[in-house]
């Protein structure tokens, strides 16, 4: 049987710790997108079950607002990195949560290949009834006594077998029950989790019993002696030298704050670098999810959610105003690039296409969801049409809206989104002329927007006023893929 600590254990102990840290803080610069928690998929305003903001708007606000409006801007010293960055937050969460699989994945492994398991897994029911009088001995300010020849008491072992084969399993899969990829092509596997928004709260009450547990285990490791249970935490040895086994303990503790000081200053100042360096390791996943998955989603009407955010304000402009007010009947859709037959459509051409309609469920960046009934034309109707040439790789979508002028907070120029050409071609992608059986609304997209199903909200461009074919979207705006990605360091893949 091996040693209580052995090295492995406390390698992976302290890359635990370190990647946890960045999970839980990139986790909540995700939150602060839309500080508000629900149970059901329709995210009805004014009925979340927690939320951690004094804003406040209802299904029948006088007001017009959109979700951007519920963002906050949390600090940099809870959020990674703070001060209302959803993009980078993203990437440091799906980076970190790669580094933190792979450090659970070698421990599982090494738990098992070295016998270290008997440490871990109960393998009687009598630990249930053992570590409730083990907890009555520590409020009775009594050490408990260890398991025979085992280095924990009941509760400790119950304790770290849920936390490691139970918790930490628990939030990868309340994970992967967020991804618009994974759910489109497994409609089934939210509702596991009662949908979306299910798995989102229970991945929060996750993250909530780490940081409980966290401080539980400090608590504990105070009240059994620092110098002592840091010599085996540490060093592997609990009769090591434990001023050296303090002095470095601590160090690593000083070294990961101080880790966190440097990247959220470096995240905030050096923001287009921290996009490229974390896109490297997250966006070939993302990338591979996406091409992986085809959406399957088939909702039935009864499902269409009552109320449905609006993410983002229309054109303003004489001449979007124009077409509006004539219902759209002089707006033209020009579709070219790198294409053999070029083409400016109207809406009547777009329908004569051929018209498909599709309930589906959108995924909005911020976090929340509503169901919808969308019919258009097929947008591998128009790909066929225009016969795109071989060294055409993207598709970007144009659309009528400056930013400069709707959002503001400093970023400008007119709204694009550019997909791979496999993605324009997906079963149910396609151009949107009409929602839950009537006329687009303005708010939300009219005349033409894109549902691409196995992404995220901010890749269905609203508002389309063109469409091109392109080799590489680097030659595009700041050549980042998108205006979200140009403006607010957004990965370009979005399948998750």
């Amino acid at each position: 049987m091996p040693g209580f600590f052995p090295y492995w254990v406390v390698v992976t102990h302290f890359l635990n710790i370190f990647f946890l840290l960045l999970l839980a803080r990139s986790g909540t610069e995700v939150l602060s997108s839309l500080p508000k928690l629900y149970w059901h998929d329709d995210c009805p305003p004014g009925r979340e079950w927690l939320r951690f903001s004094k804003k406040t708007y209802g299904a029948d606000s006088r007001r017009v607002w959109s979700s951007l409006d519920e963002e906050e801007a949390w600090s940099p010293v809870i959020a990674l990195p703070g001060r209302k960055n959803l993009g980078l937050g993203r990437h440091w969460h799906f980076m970190s949560i790669q580094f933190w699989i792979l450090t659970g994945a070698v421990y599982i492994c090494m738990v098992f290949v070295s016998g270290y398991w008997h440490y871990l897994v109960p393998t009687s029911w009598s630990i249930v009834p053992e570590s409730i009088r083990a907890v009555g001995t520590y409020l009775h300010f009594q050490l408990p006594a260890r398991l025979p020849g085992q280095p924990f008491e009941a509760a400790q072992k119950l304790t770290y077998f849920l936390v490691i084969f139970v918790l930490s399993p628990f939030q990868i899969l309340t994970g992967a029950a967020m991804s618009p990829a994974v759910l489109a092509r497994f409609p089934w596997y939210s509702r596991l989790f009662g949908g979306k928004q299910g798995a989102r709260s229970l991945h929060f009450l996750g993250l909530c019993a780490f940081a409980a547990f966290t401080a539980l285990h400090t608590f504990m490791v105070v009240i059994h002696g620092v110098p002592k249970e840091f010599a085996g935490i540490v060093l592997a040895d609990v009769d090591a030298n434990r001023t050296l086994a303090l002095a470095v303990g601590l160090t690593g503790i000083f070294l990961v704050l101080v880790f966190h000081v440097v990247v959220t200053v470096l995240s905030l100042r050096y923001k287009r670098a921290t996009q490229h360096l974390l896109g490297f390791m997250v966006n070939p996943f993302e990338r591979a999810l996406s091409r992986t998955f085809t959406s399957r989603e088939h909702y039935g009407r009864a499902d269409i959610s009552p109320y449905f955010r609006v993410n983002g304000y229309p054109p303003v402009g004489e001449e979007y105003a124009r077409l509006s007010a004539d219902g759209f009947r002089d707006y033209r859709l020009a579709v070219g690039g790198l294409v053999d037959q070029p083409v400016s459509l109207s809406l009547d051409d777009l329908r004569r296409l051929g018209e498909q309609a599709q309930v589906t469920k959108h995924n909005c960046i911020q976090g929340w969801t509503a169901v919808a009934e969308w019919a258009g034309v097929p947008l591998a109707l128009v790909v066929d049409l225009v016969r795109p040439r071989p060294e055409a790789r993207h598709v970007v979508f144009y659309a009528m809206d400056d930013k400069g002028l709707t959002e503001g907070e400093g970023r400008y120029g007119y709204f694009y989104g550019t997909v791979p050409v496999y993605l324009a071609t997906h079963p149910q992608t396609i151009l949107a002329l009409e929602m839950n059986g009537a006329p687009l609304p303005v708010v939300h997209g009219a005349p033409v927007r894109v549902r691409i199903e196995t992404q995220l909200g901010f890749k269905m461009v609203k508002w389309v006023r063109a469409i091109e074919f392109v080799e590489d979207y680097r030659d595009i705006g700041m050549g980042e893929g998108g205006w979200r990605e140009d403006q607010q360091y957004y990965a370009n893949a979005a399948g998750i």
